[in-house]
């Protein structure tokens, strides 16, 4: 049941306002404060969804609003190009409105959010299906291809080289990772990278928590920045802030947009090409991520029309089911760009694409000649800039800039895991369900990627947006826990499994439970083809099911041009099904 006098809707209109009185730092154009007036927040129930203490479906719903805001100027921006290529720049406007060909122009069309939307938006891997069956699901393994190549994923001792556990310290908790790899973390703490005999989930944990909690948080940190890895020290939110990568955070605006190079002249996005235009019609965007936030980024940016190319190695890990959910609308090709004719491949795309997203540890692409001020370098070259998007754990300035992490260390780190924890009456943290940072960052992305495509065709040169898990998580916890009567309401409905759930506790056991007591209490979200829509997968050979785009505006089509497929499934062109 909704708490009487507490609105998500207006919640989310609140947050979408102090969204855009910082429109100036976030380089967000001015029309978007035209547009304002014309967002509605919609909510079928009024309910507070998540079994957490921060506002995560009003947060997001408001960054939806924004990156549709963005879309719309970015639209209308278009349309004003398009008339004056058409007929000159003191010609007649001519250019048909939003509305259609025949109809009356209508500069500021209604944006609609659904908080219903929303909430699917951040949990979509765990509503999407293959062959009808899900992420937890037994035997859904059969139905993927196995991008998991070191076992990371499927080893079930492997798999918990990345989870919280007690160090040395009273009362402290780390949280190792292991990435995509697995047995350097396990060789860090001098255990065997694999223990085939050792199958007990209870026993797993014993296991490494045991070698856990023989160091100090000071002696995993010194291991950790020697071995090169992912783990961190769960720290309450003061703590955090009291750091000086809190600090440096804590200042900044939770993204940020820059022009690289003012070199390049401007460059217009194709015009619209039918009375209910695709947005990104005709923008060529090459993909370089793993897992979630920078695939997130992307499926945005097909939901609004742009081609999208996603390439990874053919000898990087990735989690396979992710991809069912996180390629959607995209082409999906292997190359591996340390061969030469990798590079040779990418450099002939790259003369195409319109945007770039980094969803690699700080600096790999650099390596290879492709980082931003790289690109900036050829768009000067090519005489047409490039909008670069970098997603990162850590954020781009501060100590901990070039360090390594995924959602759970951004959830540990920054205290979102500590407050989860006390609201499910531990006195430990736990990590929160579903990997919604890894979501609210990937809109980031997408607002960051549609303001530079937006900035190019104004100004021109080419622009980088930067985003990170850590700031998305600042901008969550910035909007303040649920006051007590949301709150109280809220553990009432919350059933004894869920309330158990504990630090030691895997992602995975932490989000089939919460998905579970969901089904159980708002089944409307799961209502079969409600925020859901069903394709075949020529990938998957199978039929699946996503989640629909969170988005509507009016007069503007929304949704995807391609079913989603494995890793690798295609050529290494722009061109295809």
């Amino acid at each position: 049941m909704a708490v009487q006098g507490y609105s998500p809707p207006r919640e989310a209109q609140k947050i979408f306002n102090q969204l855009c009185s910082i429109a100036g730092d976030l380089q967000l154009p001015e029309s978007v404060q035209d547009l304002r007036e014309n967002v509605k927040f919609t909510s079928e129930h009024d309910h507070v969804y998540f079994p957490i203490p921060f506002k995560e479906t009003e947060t997001a719903a408001a960054l939806k609003a924004l990156e549709a805001t963005v879309a719309v100027a970015l639209l209308e921006q278009k349309k004003k190009h398009s008339s004056n290529r058409t007929n000159g720049v003191n010609g007649v406007n001519r250019v048909n409105g939003i509305n259609g060909i025949n109809g009356t122009s209508k500069l500021k069309p209604e944006i609609t959010i659904s908080m219903e939307s929303a909430t699917s938006f951040l949990f979509q891997a765990y509503q999407a299906t293959v062959d009808g069956l899900g992420k937890l699901d037994a035997g859904v393994k059969a139905k993927l291809k196995d991008t998991d190549l070191l076992q990371a994923q499927s080893n079930p001792y492997r798999r918990m080289s990345a989870n919280l556990y007690r160090t040395a310290d009273p009362g402290a908790y780390y949280h190792i990772h292991g990435s995509l790899e697995a047995s350097t973390t396990l060789r860090m703490l001098s255990l065997e990278p694999f223990r085939p005999n050792l199958t007990s989930h209870s026993e797993i944990v014993r296991t490494i928590e045991t070698a856990v909690r023989k160091h100090t948080v000071a002696q995993l940190e010194e291991l950790n920045l020697r071995y090169r890895q992912a783990g961190i020290p769960a720290l309450t939110q003061e703590q955090f802030l009291a750091t000086p990568q809190g600090k440096t955070l804590s200042s900044l605006p939770p993204w940020t947009i820059k022009c690289l190079d003012d070199t390049a002249p401007p460059a217009a996005l194709p015009p619209p090409s039918s009375s209910k235009p695709r947005i990104l019609e005709g923008v060529k965007v090459l993909e370089l991520c793993r897992i979630i936030a920078g695939p997130t980024i992307t499926r945005i940016l097909a939901e609004y029309g742009a081609t999208i190319l996603k390439i990874t190695s053919p000898s990087l890990s990735d989690v396979p089911f992710f991809q069912v959910d996180g390629n959607m609308g995209k082409r999906c090709a292997d190359l591996d760009l340390k061969t030469p004719n990798g590079r040779k491949v990418f450099n002939h795309l790259l003369a195409d694409a319109d945007v770039l997203v980094d969803g690699y540890r700080p600096g790999a692409l650099d390596k290879l000649g492709y980082g931003p001020t790289q690109l900036a370098e050829l768009g000067k070259r090519r005489e047409k800039g490039y909008v670069y998007v970098s997603e990162d754990c850590h954020g781009f300035e501060g100590e901990w800039k070039d360090r390594a992490g995924w959602q759970q260390i951004a959830d540990c780190v920054t205290g979102l895991a500590w407050a989860q924890g006390r609201f499910m009456g531990a006195d430990a943290p736990v990590v929160p369900p579903f990997p919604i940072s890894d979501y609210g960052t990937g809109c980031m992305g997408a607002i960051a990627a549609l303001t530079g495509l937006y900035w190019r065709a104004e100004k021109g040169g080419s622009w980088w947006g930067g985003v990170s898990l850590t700031q998305y998580d600042l901008l969550l916890m910035n909007q303040g826990e649920y006051d007590e009567d949301v709150m109280r309401e809220l553990k009432g409905r919350m059933s004894e499994e869920l309330k158990a759930l504990r630090y030691h506790d895997s992602v995975d056991t932490i989000s089939g439970t919460t998905l579970k007591w969901m089904r159980g209490s708002y089944p409307w979200l799961f209502a079969p083809g409600k925020h859901t829509e069903k394709w075949y997968s020529q990938g998957y050979r199978a039929d699946i099911e996503v989640v629909k785009p969170a988005v509507e505006i009016e007069g503007v089509q929304m949704g995807f041009q391609r079913a989603s497929r494995p890793n690798g499934s295609d050529e290494a062109t722009w061109d295809g099904p």
